[in-house]
């Protein structure tokens, strides 16, 4: 099987195993949720290294207790401290825009009837400003994730699994 980039991914054996690496000499990945997009390939900037995840403990942990353990980390701190930095001004800023939209809509008609070209007027130009900052943020959003938090969050995930795999086989 493939990733998304074309990577084969290891389905036996573990990342150190025999078929860890290709006959070509390639990485191949058992990581069932790799991406490239989410590693940060093709990037100029590449994102900092995130602080290290919790390490695993003795036999006989509970699920949930890796779950918190994972959630008071330096490393899932990080990546909702850098999610903070980017939604809240990114939310406040765009309701700010569509809240003075619909303001400036009800309280100052004359404005927003006043033509800019032919019959396009300025309601209707802000209006539509209103979709393009709506895929503006978007694509600003995915971007920051991909440079930002997505590598973090994946090594997390990775790890979080590594140490909840001794919980289920400990259970089953």
């Amino acid at each position: 099987m493939h990733s998304s980039n074309g990577h084969s991914r290891a389905r036996e054996g573990g990342p150190g195993g025999p078929d860890a690496v290709g006959s070509t000499g390639s990485v191949r990945y058992d990581d069932p949720w790799y991406d490239a997009l989410a590693s940060g390939w093709g990037e100029s900037d590449p994102a900092p290294a995130p602080a290290a995840a919790p390490a695993a403990r003795a036999e006989g942990v509970t699920a949930a207790e890796v779950y918190l353990e994972v959630q008071r980390s330096a490393a899932f701190q990080e990546v909702r401290s850098q999610y903070r930095r980017f939604v809240v001004p990114a939310v406040v800023g765009f309701l700010a825009w569509y809240i003075g939209y619909v303001v400036t809509a009800t309280t100052a008609p004359a404005l927003m009837a006043r033509p800019v070209a032919g019959a396009v007027n300025v309601a209707m130009v802000a209006g539509l400003a209103q979709f393009l900052t709506t895929f503006l943020l978007t694509w600003a959003y995915t971007r920051h994730a991909r440079l930002r938090r997505d590598r973090a969050a994946l090594e997390l995930r990775w790890d979080t699994q590594e140490m909840t795999r001794g919980t289920r086989s400990g259970t089953s």
